[in-house]
């Protein structure tokens, strides 16, 4: 039976030469077909994780296996199957899409036909003989993607793609590396610390903050994490004997509402049916669940 993870990291931990230590214990598993999104703040580790898995620093600890291989024996072998792009793509300006591409052909030992391909994929077919010093942003960061598929990888690797994309930019990434995902089936480890943009579209997510994780699993059991801290806000015609009715939700009295929790939207309507039963007209039902960045805020805020 074929390992489910394309990745997985046991006990991971990193040390800069001076001896300090900027990850602590990381066990990252990233499945295969799944996009990955790797969470936190700048600074809290992202890319010292990414970079570990890539061979590009030593002094660390514990195990990383990729394709079911160890890293440190196979490094050469698994590095063939992966596209990357860490921090700030290197390009030439003065070329253009395709030039830029021909000077990495090579290096990844890729046919020429493969050019016209990522480029296809990326959607810069037409940039045509447009150097990459006029390229917007977003284009900028799409060829650069483009230079990581060239490979025609299983594995792609992305550290904060969207940093500095206007919104039209974050979309357009967004929906390519879906279609990378679904169309192509390539497992996805993206990074970020932009954590309502990658909601939108990972299966998997891992949360870690001043090199500790704090969260791992899929993108529902997130969201069932979040409920945990969903409260409903309702106004009746008698806040205070609600208030005495709710005592199990938690409830507390905030001006002219109460709020109580609750875990599911077939709570809401347990919760409305206890309340008309003892002849209350309720004026409002507003369920709020916790956004990501609330999440994240106290998750974090709970290890500082």
């Amino acid at each position: 039976m074929d390992n489910p993870y394309i990745i997985k990291t046991t006990g991971l931990s990193y040390h800069y030469s001076k001896g300090a230590q900027t990850l602590f214990d990381i066990n990252v598993n990233v499945g295969r077909g799944s996009i990955y999104g790797f969470l936190g703040p700048n600074g809290s580790g992202k890319t010292t994780t990414l970079s570990l898995l890539l061979g590009l620093l030593n002094n660390r600890q514990g195990d990383i296996e990729i394709f079911g291989q160890h890293l440190h024996s196979n490094r050469v072998e698994i590095l063939k199957k992966i596209g990357s792009l860490i921090e700030t793509p290197s390009l030439y300006g003065h070329l253009t899409a395709k030039e830029n591409l021909e000077v990495y052909r090579s290096v990844y030992n890729a046919p020429k036909a493969r050019i016209d391909d990522v480029l296809k994929v990326v959607g810069l077919e037409d940039s045509g003989k447009k150097t990459v010093k006029k390229f917007s942003l977003g284009m900028k960061q799409r060829l650069a993607i483009a230079l990581a598929l060239l490979p025609n990888p299983e594995l792609l690797i992305l550290d904060e793609p969207s940093n500095g994309l206007d919104p039209a930019g974050i979309i357009e990434l967004r929906e390519l590396i879906k279609k990378l995902n679904k169309t192509y089936g390539m497992t996805i480890l993206i990074s970020s610390h932009l954590l309502g943009e990658v909601e939108k579209m990972v299966s998997h997510v891992g949360i870690i903050f001043k090199g500790k994780m704090l969260f791992q699993g899929t993108l529902s059991e997130l969201h069932l994490y979040q409920q945990k801290g969903s409260r409903l806000f309702i106004k009746t015609s008698d806040n205070e004997t609600a208030y005495g009715l709710l005592q199990e939700h938690h409830p507390e009295l905030a001006g002219d509402t109460v709020s109580v929790a609750f875990n599911d939207i077939n709570q809401v309507a347990a919760i409305n049916r206890t309340l008309t039963e003892h002849d209350l007209d309720v004026y409002l039902l507003h369920p709020k669940a916790n956004d990501l960045e609330q999440l994240f805020i106290d998750l974090t805020s709970a290890q500082s």
